[in-house]
């Protein structure tokens, strides 16, 4: 493992999780849970396997990550992480939120999977009003399903379908993340795309986690 050779807090946690794709891993598991390498190669387009091997080597020998072995029917490795491994989330959550600035480009090859929007809810926003009643929406971008729950001042997300949501809304992914993390509003959504279904009143209940984000312009230019 290469190092930055420095006596300082940031520079040793670089020489840990600094190499490319290492975040994202950690990112993965802590999305999915324990997972097999076909999950986690899955979880990462454009990763090669064999940089993928080694980057989990570096991680188990960092005590980041530990793998076992699971019983039939899986009855393969799977891959975790420690505490140490975990405590990494709200270094990642903070990245997400800081990262928000960047997200107004809509680059055409970038690859999309679900649980990254399930992420973006429940990480990047957060209820206006703890008080109101649980509502849960239904969501659908590029055709792949998310479900988000605002109850008592959290917001959770999940991969999946449910019965009976309180709103439905569906369109390309950078809209519907700027809509489920309140930067933008519904009108802003649908010029790109978006449509929605049922109480789009609950949207109000929707702001970014954090103010310092700074502004975020997603509406087409």
């Amino acid at each position: 493992m290469r190092s930055y050779g420095q006596y300082c807090s940031i520079a040793r946690g670089l020489d840990v999780v600094g190499d490319r794709w290492t975040l994202l891993i950690v990112r993965e598991l802590l999305l999915q849970g324990p997972c097999r390498f076909t999950d986690l190669r899955n979880g990462l387009p454009g990763i090669a396997a064999n940089l993928l091997s080694s980057r989990l080597r570096e991680l188990e020998q960092a005590e980041l990550i530990s793998r076992e072995d699971a019983p039939p029917p899986v009855a393969t490795t799977l891959y975790g992480l420690t505490e140490s491994g975990r405590a990494l989330e709200p270094a990642l959550k903070a990245l997400g939120i800081w990262g928000l600035r960047y997200m107004a480009e809509d680059r055409p090859d970038d690859a999309f999977q679900a649980h990254w929007l399930a992420y973006g809810a429940a990480w990047l926003a957060t209820d206006t009003d703890p008080e109101a009643p649980p509502v849960t929406i239904q969501v659908q971008a590029d055709g792949k399903p998310v479900v988000v729950e605002i109850v008592g001042g959290r917001v959770e997300s999940r991969v999946g379908r449910t019965e009976d949501p309180d709103l439905e809304i569906d369109g390309p992914p950078r809209a519907v993340l700027g809509l489920l993390n309140g930067l933008l509003d519904l009108d802003g959504a649908e010029k790109l795309g978006v449509s929605a279904r049922g109480r789009t009143d609950v949207l109000s209940r929707l702001r970014p986690a954090s103010t310092e984000a700074g502004p975020v312009d997603l509406v087409e230019r």
